[in-house]
């Protein structure tokens, strides 16, 4: 089954430069059958799905009530599960059902739990892929601690006595996984559990990194092929695109909606991949891109940013110079005046004032005239309000075309050497490098220690490391890689010198 497979056929199908972007593609004439046919099945159906919504919670609350907090840790059993958990599955179908979902075509067999103690479903392209649950039993699931807070569905989580953990508290996240792990291996007293091992939603095109939460117990999973076989693309969910109100409108509004779950063989792991999750949840993860005809990639998303993977380097899979070049592009600006706010702003960074900006001095000094771009723009880099023109420059620089790799070594380690003592601290090494990918590296220590045996490191450390580890070497040739906004090649166009505080550096990019 390819991408196009999941998602309808239609040639014209978009393809996307990562899996983190997808946008519902209409024609005039779905865009005038929506609307005409939204106007009557939208509001019907929301009203429906949210009527069962409603009739689930009384249920939902009735499983646990009465019960002490020990008697809430172990599986349910009587009455409270053979009598209540068939309501809940049938008024959850109901509620999908109400949503266009008709069908549910089934292939493959789902496992028992003592076969494979958990279910692993990819690709994950949507809040809406949580109807697999209907087809599943209602297996048991890994939520975020906020969610319970929230009505109904907190309930339904109680319910279903699912796992919650807080991303943000590493005590939570400690204590998830012995609970998931013990509800792993307890050879069929838990109900079947069911993970997304992707852990965010993607346009389907390619299967991100698996977290490895279902692959640590080293217990057998029974993969879970998920698809959308429709002649548009409404479910998809993303980082950047459709937001959830339109996938919402746009499923709503169609006749119906096709979704196909495929049930794999039971996958054992051997005894190297019990020992090694990663390589667990590796081989799983390629054998189901192998079965959807797609790639298995390395992409993942570390704190809301969708990155990849290049070497020792995790990279926005968006650079953030290329945005804010095409940003200053749509906002009118030239080759020329480009290269002038780049002066002006590092001239200000050298001239002993604060390098920290906020929003309206941001658009003063790009002499931007629509302040909606300064916001875009500040929205990339601002943290706590301010935004650091530093990493705004370098990034640029970098992306631009405007200087050889041994002048942007050098403007970057001016701007980042603060006191002009003629090395870096660990600080400023670690800056510099979160201004030049766009991201917090893990093993900046490492790299630091290794520049650094001869006390703190030089501009030629700095160049040393840039020129010659493969992996920089890689980035400068291709992530980095000048970038056309001007519609006749990259910015620069010949050699020009920059002034920052009296040091020359020459404009010209590379051969």
């Amino acid at each position: 089954m390819t991408a196009m497979g999941r998602y309808g056929n239609h040639k014209s199908a978009p393809r996307y430069p990562h899996p983190f972007v997808n946008e519902v593609q209409l024609s005039s004439a779905q865009k005038i059958r929506g609307v005409l046919l939204g106007a009557v099945l939208f509001p019907t159906r929301l009203a429906l799905a949210a009527l069962f919504f409603l009739l689930m919670w009384p249920f939902a609350k009735l499983r646990l009530a009465g019960l002490s907090a020990k008697q809430r840790a172990e599986p349910v059993q009587g009455w409270r599960r053979w009598l209540l958990h068939p309501i809940i599955l049938l008024l959850s179908r109901a509620v999908f059902f109400s949503l266009g979902f008709f069908w549910i075509r089934i292939k493959g067999r789902r496992a028992d739990p003592r076969e494979a103690p958990m279910l692993a479903v990819a690709p994950h392209s949507s809040f809406l892929d949580i109807l697999i649950l209907c087809p599943a039993a209602l297996p048991t699931v890994v939520s975020r601690s906020e969610n319970s807070s929230l009505p109904i569905i907190g309930a339904l989580l109680e319910f279903n006595q699912s796992l919650v953990v807080s991303r943000k508290d590493p005590e939570s996240r400690r204590r998830c996984a012995a609970q998931l792990k013990e509800r792993l291996t307890s050879n069929g007293r838990w109900p079947q559990m069911l993970l997304f091992p992707e852990g965010t939603t993607t346009n389907g095109q390619a299967l991100i990194k698996f977290k490895l939460g279902a692959f640590m117990a080293g217990v057998p999973v029974q993969p879970v092929l998920l698809s959308y076989p429709n002649k548009l693309n409404t479910v998809c969910w993303t980082w950047k695109g459709t937001d959830w109100m339109e996938v919402v409108w746009h499923t709503a509004s169609q006749l119906y909606t096709n979704i196909t779950v495929e049930y794999l063989p039971v996958y054992t792991p051997s005894q190297e991949e019990k020992a090694n999750p990663t390589l667990y949840a590796a081989n799983v993860q390629k054998l189901m891109a192998e079965k959807l005809g797609i790639p298995a990639t390395d992409y993942v998303l570390e704190g809301k940013i969708p990155v990849q993977r290049m070497g020792c380097l995790s990279l926005p899979v968006e650079a953030p110079g290329r945005e804010i070049l095409t940003l200053l592009q749509r906002a009118g600006l030239s080759t020329s005046s480009v290269e002038s706010a780049l002066r002006r702003m590092m001239d200000r960074c050298q001239s002993g004032r604060e390098s920290c900006v906020g929003v309206e001095e941001l658009g003063s000094l790009l002499q931007l005239k629509d302040k909606r771009r300064a916001v875009d723009i500040f929205g990339l880099y601002s943290k706590e309000g301010r935004m650091d023109l530093r990493q705004l420059c370098l990034s640029v620089a970098a992306v631009s075309g405007l200087w050889s790799l041994e002048s942007l070594i050098q403007i970057a380690f001016t701007l980042f050497d603060g006191e002009r003592k003629g090395s870096l601290t660990s600080g400023e090494f670690k800056e510099l490098l979160v201004a030049l990918v766009g991201f917090s590296q893990n093993n900046t220590e490492e790299l630091y220690s290794g520049i650094s045996s001869r006390g703190q490191p030089t501009q030629e450390d700095l160049r040393t490391l840039l020129t010659d580890h493969p992996t920089y070497q890689k980035l400068f040739r291709e992530y980095l890689k000048p970038v056309d906004v001007s519609g006749h090649g990259v910015l620069g166009n010949g050699i020009k010198e920059l002034v920052i505080n009296g040091s020359a550096t020459s404009h010209k990019k590379d051969d």
